[in-house]
């Protein structure tokens, strides 16, 4: 049996992605937290306290595996208003009017993976599919790893169940466990990327982690380029079924403009114990490890305006809250100064956007040489007497809407407007010696 990895595949990368830059910028925040319609209604997760990463959630009304279901059509609406999108939010909390990831990560819970990929609807699960393509990454126990397979498959039976309604973001069929209710070991692939992405002390054991009705990776179908990270270890433990030695949390990343996927098959989520917390911190470091690198948005020619109005184009679309526009213009030797202009859009002029450039790479607030940060969005910056080459130029959206935990989880007020996006035109103009 085949336990460790399968080998990566090179993608080649379009002309105008920069592999060096930085992938951890650019987003409204680190991780939203998908609680919904059949999954368990976690408000917390432990991990992004002692992370120190931000989160937001969408919570399902509690419901009990033993109990008639209590979810009501408010849950349906609100839930499909979040991820597919509404009329104050278009394009749905997980991306920005432009499809590129708001958040940095997705990290789904268990519970019913078939049933929670079907409340989805098809809209939900494809803004799902384009998170991950367009480099959000995403982290899922149980229910959340079985639905980001193609399907799952049972010991013994030939047919695959939920390919219709599951994410395909790991293109391989999960296998199911068939233990409810238990606890198994973990081992740690040695060499593997988990030990680097958090200290477990030199330990490659992680003693118990609660197991209920889970899953593990078919390496049998398992695309090129499948990680296998932990492993189960049930040797000695009075279980259903052995499942030892078996991929326990396994990933998988497409290209370099893709996030990376982790899956898990238990359940370490809630759990506060060191061991425990240990294995979920190293899985959300290797998760966010794998955003997608940055890519322009287009080169900029002098003299010609770029309007960024058109939602149906993510090349000309409005940017989102906290999010980055990356631009790049070649300068000519001989040029005495270039001007950057940002103007606004009528209507959609009380904004703030802000306006970077360097030379260096990708142009963030923390690193760029001119930048711009008054208030509004007219402005412009000046390079005088600029070397020959290439220039970046970023627009940031610092306006943003204001959060807090409802009933169903997050809920926002105030500058919900920003969330359909920031219309707006640059250009850069030279002048000649």
């Amino acid at each position: 049996m085949r336990r460790l990895i399968l080998s990566v595949v090179a993608v080649m990368l379009p002309m105008v992605t920069i592999t060096a830059q930085d992938n951890t910028k650019g987003y409204y925040k680190d991780v939203f937290m998908d609680s919904g319609i059949m999954l368990t209604s976690y408000t917390e997760l432990p991990v992004t306290e002692l992370l120190g990463l931000s989160m937001e959630a969408f919570v399902s009304t509690k419901h009990s595996y033993t109990k008639p279901y209590k979810f009501t059509l408010t849950d349906t609406i609100r839930q499909r208003e979040l991820i597919s999108g509404s009329p104050i939010d278009e394009n749905g909390i997980l991306l920005y009017p432009d499809g590129q990831p708001r958040f940095r990560m997705v990290y789904m819970n268990g519970g019913r993976a078939g049933r929670h990929g079907a409340s989805l609807g098809e809209e939900g699960r494809q803004n799902y599919r384009d998170f991950i393509a367009a480099g959000g990454s995403y982290l899922g126990s149980c229910a959340g790893a079985f639905v980001a397979s193609i399907g799952t498959m049972k010991i013994g039976k030939p047919e695959v169940s939920n390919t219709k309604h599951y994410l395909g973001i790991w293109p391989g069929h999960t296998m199911s466990t068939g233990l409810e209710k238990s606890y198994t070991a973990v081992d740690l692939v040695k060499g593997g990327p988990l030990t680097e992405y958090f200290d477990f002390d030199g330990r490659m054991h992680i003693d118990s982690v609660r197991h209920n009705g889970g899953c593990y990776a078919n390496l049998e179908t398992a695309p090129e380029g499948t990680e296998i990270l932990a492993l189960y270890s049930t040797k000695g433990r009075d279980l259903e079924r052995d499942i030892d030695g078996l991929p326990c949390v396994w990933a998988y990343k497409g290209s370099e403009t893709s996030g990376r996927v982790v899956l898990c098959g238990s359940h370490p989520e809630a759990a506060r114990d060191a061991e425990n917390i240990a294995l979920m911190a190293a899985m959300v470091r290797y998760a966010l490890a794998g955003n997608g690198t940055p890519t322009l948005k287009a080169e900029l020619r002098a003299g010609q305006t770029r309007e960024m109005t058109d939602r149906s184009n993510p090349a000309f679309a409005p940017v989102g809250d906290r999010q980055y526009h990356h631009f790049c213009i070649d300068i000519p030797k001989g040029t005495a100064k270039a001007v950057i202009t940002l103007e606004g859009i009528l209507d959609h002029d009380d904004f703030d956007l802000y306006l970077f450039a360097s030379r260096t790479g990708f142009a963030y607030s923390d690193d760029a040489t001119w930048c711009n940060i008054l208030q509004g969005v007219g402005k412009s910056l000046e390079i005088i007497a600029p070397k020959p080459g290439k220039y970046y130029i970023s627009v940031f959206c610092a306006t943003s809407v204001t959060s807090a935990m409802g009933k169903y989880g997050v809920e926002y007020s105030g500058r919900t407007d920003v969330l359909n996006g920031v219309p707006y035109k640059i250009s850069v103009n030279l002048e000649s010696r």
